[in-house]
């Protein structure tokens, strides 16, 4: 067959190249002649794919993680949860949606009930960035002369946060180390929540700041507890000064009394209000009005369950 007619596919023939391939050695295939560099082919249909290399032995389920803790999250990278050193301090048994007492409940829920629980300490590792932040809390503090178990009485890793429960007569030192340390950098503290919880006696009342690093993108809490016949806390307003209004907002609803606060006055109740609102020994209590001729009862006293 001529070279024209080998190059014409109208001639029937096969186009191929200008330069003339030499054949394949004996005892080798056309495939393994062609030149190293060309891509492999697509795998033929109904050819066995290559077995995906195993999950090593340590790499938890995709059930065991917790949420929140995963590697896009300020949580714990994917670890697991911290193992406990001391179990769950139950510190109550909860009956209808709010749990207030005294007061009727309106809420048709009488019948709930629940346990409630203060998670125990953690031991490490904490996993992720965790215990990053914890040595250099600890260190940082060792160098300024303070034990840090003296400062921070326990240490817990739950739901994919961390929380250093820390000793009120510290707290201002312990707030100006996770803001100035350049390893940690917390510069901004997005509010104070006070926490009323009647069964932890000795620390019925909780104040819980919540830290963020803009620096390293983190995420902690701080966490107080004071006894409710001694409601004093340092303020710290002068580290954080967006905390003027809502440590006001916590004295407000709580009782919980910042020292040192430029003006700790009410922000939502009136001057002359008698009680915190939000506390569990507020009563759900109200007012009896009038309206359009009818008479309206305070709200525990508009309906019975029992």
């Amino acid at each position: 067959m001529s070279e024209e007619r080998r190059n014409d596919p109208a001639g029937g023939g096969e186009p191929v190249s200008g330069t003339p391939q030499s054949p394949a050695p004996a005892g080798r295939t056309p495939e393994d002649a062609a030149p190293r560099d060309r891509r492999p082919e697509e795998p033929r249909t109904g050819a066995t794919p290559a077995p995906a290399d195993p999950a090593p032995a340590s790499a938890p389920a995709p059930g065991d993680v917790p949420p929140g803790a995963g590697p896009e999250s300020p949580g714990a990278e994917g670890q697991l949860p911290a193992p406990r050193v001391q179990a769950d301090e139950v510190i109550a048994v909860r009956r209808g949606m709010f749990g207030g007492s005294p007061g009727g409940d309106t809420s048709g829920y009488g019948g709930l009930v629940r346990t409630v629980r203060l998670p125990g300490a953690s031991s490490r590792p904490y996993g992720g960035w965790f215990d990053e932040v914890a040595d250099e809390l600890e260190g940082a503090l060792e160098e300024q002369g303070l034990v840090p178990e003296q400062a921070l009485w326990k240490t817990v890793v739950d739901r994919g946060e961390l929380t250093f429960h820390v000793e009120r007569e510290h707290l201002v030192q312990v707030a100006r180390t996770l803001r100035d340390d350049p390893a940690l950098r917390f510069e901004l503290c997005t509010g104070v929540s006070g926490v009323h919880y009647p069964g932890d006696k000795g620390r019925e009342l909780h104040a819980v700041y919540h830290l963020r690093s803009i620096t390293h993108n983190r995420l902690i809490r701080v966490e107080v507890g004071v006894p409710d016949a001694d409601r004093h806390l340092p303020s710290l307003v002068a580290l954080y000064p967006t905390n003027d209004w809502h440590e006001r907002e916590t004295y407000d609803f709580f009782g919980l009394i910042f020292d040192g606060h430029p003006a700790l006055t009410r922000i939502m109740m009136p001057d002359d209000w008698q009680g915190f609102p939000q506390r569990k020994d507020y009563p759900l209590g109200g007012i009896p009005v009038e309206y359009k001729g009818a008479q309206i009862p305070a709200p525990d006293q508009r309906r019975s369950y029992t």
